[in-house]
């Protein structure tokens, strides 16, 4: 996925020089349809996503699942609100407004504009979505509705295969499309320049995140912290290639038990932190917010940047480990809670794509620190029938 979004990105600057209006206008009117159809799709990734993650982890495993899951959700807080502080106090500096919104995907007054557009409205609003999700998986947890939960694990199955299949590959031709408008109407090199900026600063908080993760789990379980996070490297480097929490599980178990963890423990925290802790990929979303907000002059209000915080980290325990997987989650409560257009939403993806594989490797990373917390929590001898 990396690659190909380079590649667009490179393609899209470059042919944008030179190409004539109408072929411009071409991937212009590809990107106002699947902008429309992010709009549609988007409550019903969050009904698909949320739902059953509720009613999952509502009939999870005891007391220990349930300690994990609160220690996933305050990492994940203490993971945006440190982001928050941090970009506070650095883009001011360094990130000055830049152009009108409309004109990032060529389609605002004087850009370049679409053939024909598609409405697709979508079945109910974000925050309906978001309601009902909790109320009809807290329901069905609650009364233990067999039949209810497995309709919307079927669901899920029917949005990750959306998805895997239709949004991610067709991101690159969204984000080529963006970046030729761009570059076709001479903006290209103050989005450049942005990109460079945040990604530099998010890159340095990541590394920041994990010594804080390592050093406070260090001195809860007695633990020399820097060698367990060295231990953890492979895992950090498997990640970096898969850019899926999911698919570098063998090798983060692995790590998991070579820091001395108790492998009952760590086969119980390790795949099910692949999938609810993810405070790599809450930094990236809160910090590349924060910088498309600074870049358009949005007013950033702390309480509302709180709330967002605080539900963005439930977002992040439902969103499914695969590549992607949590931007696509969570664009429903960007547009719903910080206002964000089409156009912003095409820059906040591809932000977060072109490194999503550091986010994650900072996703599995951290499940280490948390297995090792859990393991001085639960103690040497206690067995765990594992999922």
């Amino acid at each position: 996925m990396l690659g190909r979004v380079v590649i667009a990105i490179v393609l899209g600057i470059l042919l944008g020089q030179f190409v004539p209006v109408w072929f411009t206008r071409i991937f212009a009117t590809f990107n106002d349809l699947f902008g429309n159809f992010l709009s549609f799709i988007v409550p019903l990734i969050i009904l698909g996503l949320v739902t059953p993650a509720i009613g999952e982890l509502g009939r999870g495993a005891g007391k220990l699942l349930v300690i994990t899951l609160l220690i996933a959700y305050f990492s994940s807080l203490f993971s945006g609100f440190f982001t928050y502080f941090s970009c506070q106090s650095i883009f001011p500096r360094i990130i000055t407004g830049g152009m009108e919104a409309g004109m990032v995907q060529g389609i605002g007054e004087g850009g370049i504009k679409a053939y024909f557009s598609i409405q697709m409205p979508p079945v109910m609003d974000v925050m309906a979505a978001l309601i009902l999700s909790f109320c009809l998986g807290l329901g069905a947890s609650i009364t233990k509705g067999d039949a209810l939960q497995r309709v919307f694990i079927d669901f899920r199955e029917v949005i990750t295969l959306i998805i895997r299949a239709i949004i991610i590959p067709l991101l690159p031709i969204y984000i080529f499309g963006m970046f030729l408008s761009i570059s076709a109407l001479g903006q290209v090199y103050t989005v450049i320049v942005l990109f460079i900026k945040v990604i530099a600063v998010i890159f340095v908080l990541h590394i920041l995140l994990l010594l804080i993760q390592y050093i406070t789990a260090g001195l809860i379980a007695n633990r020399n912290p820097f060698k367990a996070l060295k231990t953890m490297l492979p895992a950090y480097l498997t990640a970096l290639g898969t850019a899926s929490s999911a698919a570098t599980i063998p090798v983060t178990l692995q790590c998991a038990i070579n820091n001395r963890i108790n492998p009952n423990i760590a086969s119980f925290v390790i795949p099910l932190c692949a999938t609810i802790h993810l405070a790599g990929s809450m930094m990236k979303i809160t910090g590349f917010a924060l910088a498309i907000m600074y870049f358009f002059e949005f007013p950033i209000d702390f309480s509302v940047i709180v709330g967002f915080i605080f539900m963005l980290g439930v977002i992040m325990v439902a969103a499914p480990g695969v590549p992607g997987g949590a931007i696509m989650a969570a664009i429903g409560v960007i547009q719903a809670m910080l206002g964000f257009t089409e156009p912003m939403l095409g820059l906040m993806i591809t932000l977060y794509i072109a490194v999503d594989s550091f986010g994650t490797a900072c996703n599995v990373t951290g499940d280490g620190a948390i297995a090792m917390v859990i393991d001085r929590i639960a103690g040497k001898n206690i067995n765990i029938t594992t999922r």
